[in-house]
């Protein structure tokens, strides 16, 4: 028990000392207003959003934006009212509003409702962002003076989540801070490092470097579409990946199987739906986020004693999430048991896949989607 204890313990202080500081909530994206920006199109797909898409739409059309702004939302084939409440808006000549066509093959049709967005547009810069955020009047200028700054490609905001619910609360705050495990923002950042990722809610990119990229259709597949879009993206420009304080998804996830849902969408994507990889992560997981409190609990000797170290510096890295959330700090010690839920989501996902259910989402089913996959 000793050896399992010591190597959770040795396991956490590398990461909380040595993994891109990836527990902290930064960097973060601050107001800023360039004096000329170029002209900016935002593009939202959006399939069945007609809870979110009049608040969504109207905080992209109230920018503070110092140049031409316009919105284009590509209604993804929707069964609801989105498409109707979106026209019903004020916005003039700077709303578009365009019936997506059906998907071709092998294409996700988040992605196909982007393209299509896209092609519709021949403004220098593209804000891809989702029907359910709510942005900041100067999120926009902001995101272009960070690229400017830093003479970037693509500047990508993650944006708060919504955490009201008891789901929500328990869970989502977890969510943030696992991402931030698997792609530390400091290595996203840099250009040295290998490390790619975006947030999806929020991509500000330039047309030149989408289209040295590949553009659109280099990912037209892709599951993890933000994530992989970085990875194409980086190799040829310059990316960063910011929390952002200026927008906020709405979008509710009111009960347990609604994030559950949620998680499972990507999870096994991520691992390449592998059962490899599956058995080898959700190992790694149990000796890193089980073993110190099982032990701390349950152990004897020095046993105990070096698992509840690792249980404490496991949650004093989750403190700063729980701050960004304005949640108590009382949540960290119960983060063993987020990670069994997140952990159960994985697995139930992999089981789907493999018993030919794959992914469902947006009322479409994805059966075997690979790791760039459809989506």
């Amino acid at each position: 028990m000793i050896v399992i204890a010591a190597l959770a313990l040795l396991a956490w202080l590398y990461l909380a000392l040595l993994h891109g500081g990836w527990w902290r909530t930064e960097p973060v994206l601050r107001r800023a207003m360039p004096h000329n920006a170029p002209p900016l199109v935002a593009i939202v797909p959006a399939r069945n959003e007609a809870p979110t898409i009049a608040a969504a739409i109207a905080s992209l059309l109230g920018q503070n934006y110092p140049g031409p702004l316009r919105v284009v939302l590509v209604d993804d084939e929707s069964s609801d009212a989105t498409a109707s409440i979106a026209r019903s808006l004020p916005g003039g000549a700077r709303l578009s509003v365009l019936a997506g066509t059906p998907r071709p093959p092998g294409w996700a049709g988040k992605l196909w409702a982007v393209k299509q967005g896209i092609d519709a547009s021949d403004e220098e810069l593209i804000l891809l962002t989702d029907a359910d955020i709510v942005h900041d009047p100067g999120h926009a200028a902001a995101l272009l003076a960070a690229m400017l700054a830093g003479g970037r490609g693509m500047v990508s905001g993650m944006v708060a989540l919504r955490c009201e619910s008891l789901a929500e609360r328990a869970l989502i705050p977890a969510f943030v801070h696992f991402f931030q495990l698997l792609y530390p923002f400091r290595y996203v950042n840099d250009a040295r490092h290998r490390t790619a990722a975006a947030a999806g809610g929020t991509v500000l990119i330039r047309r030149e470097t989408l289209q040295a990229a590949g553009g659109i259709e280099a990912i037209h597949g892709a599951l993890i579409d933000d994530v992989s879009l970085a990875r194409a993206v980086k190799p040829t420009a310059a990316i960063a990946l910011l929390h952002t304080p200026l927008a906020r998804s709405i979008r509710p996830y009111p009960s347990w199987r609604d994030i559950g849902r949620m998680i499972a969408r990507s999870a096994y994507v991520q691992l390449g739906n592998s059962p490899l990889l599956l058995a080898g992560t959700l190992l790694g997981l149990a000796v890193l986020f089980l073993a110190p409190p099982g032990l701390a609990l349950f152990g004897q000797g020095g046993a105990r004693w070096v698992g509840l170290a690792g249980w404490g510096l496991m949650a004093a890295t989750y403190l700063p999430s729980l701050r960004r959330y304005q949640r108590s700090r009382l949540w960290a010690p119960f983060l063993p048991l987020v990670a069994v839920f997140y952990m159960g989501a994985t697995l139930a996902a992999a089981l789907a896949h493999h018993r030919g259910r794959g992914v469902q989402w947006k009322s479409r089913a994805y059966p075997n989607p690979a790791r760039r996959g459809a989506a």
